[in-house]
């Protein structure tokens, strides 16, 4: 396992066993911090920037490489693109180790792409997620019956083939009853 020497702030534990926060059985990395204070958000405790706790991204790895059944990697909170840096450190790790990665954000990835330009981190973090749910959650646009988000506006990107062809590309959910499409390749030791 790689060592880090950085620390990532969390607003809970590592959640496994989630089926809501993208396909497959996945564990959710909760962040803390968030400033879009989106009406309705179902994680207010989040927001608060001092909030939750800094734990060592090298306890976060030790944490993943004890999952068992798990298919995917979602990071939540907050928003994990305040902690670029640690959330492109842990994307790495679960991607090496075969996990199909979610993030959600309530930046679009417009946003995203532009504030790599000063930050190339964005990007690289984004070149490890297989799927982005971008934008903020909007009450108004609150519907229930939609795939893994919570309003109609925020969209299910496919990030490599976006960050592939340079067009927005997305998540053909029809592929998400395709479930082993997202299972992960169970590794013996």
């Amino acid at each position: 396992m790689p060592q880090s020497k950085h620390t990532i702030r969390l607003a809970a534990d590592l959640q496994s066993d989630s089926i809501v926060d993208g396909p497959g059985l996945r564990t959710v990395i909760w962040t803390q911090g968030c400033s879009h204070h989106c009406r309705g958000c179902q994680n207010p405790q989040t927001w608060d920037f001092e909030g939750g706790g800094e734990v060592p991204i090298d306890m976060v790895l030790e944490a993943i490489d004890e999952l068992e059944y798990q298919d995917g990697i979602t990071f939540s909170g907050g928003d994990p693109m305040f902690q670029p840096e640690a959330c492109t450190e842990i994307a790495k790790y679960c991607k090496e180790k075969g996990y199909n990665i979610w993030v959600y954000t309530g930046y679009t990835y417009e946003e995203l792409i532009k504030m790599s330009k000063e930050k190339p981190i964005y990007k690289k973090f984004l070149s490890y997620i297989d799927v982005l749910v971008d934008g903020k959650f909007v009450l108004k646009k609150k519907d229930l019956n939609t795939l893994f988000r919570g309003s109609t506006n925020q969209r299910l990107i496919d990030m490599p083939k976006t960050l592939s062809s340079d067009e927005i590309v997305l998540f053909d959910e029809s592929e998400y009853l395709q479930e082993d499409k997202f299972k992960r390749e169970k590794t013996y030791v």
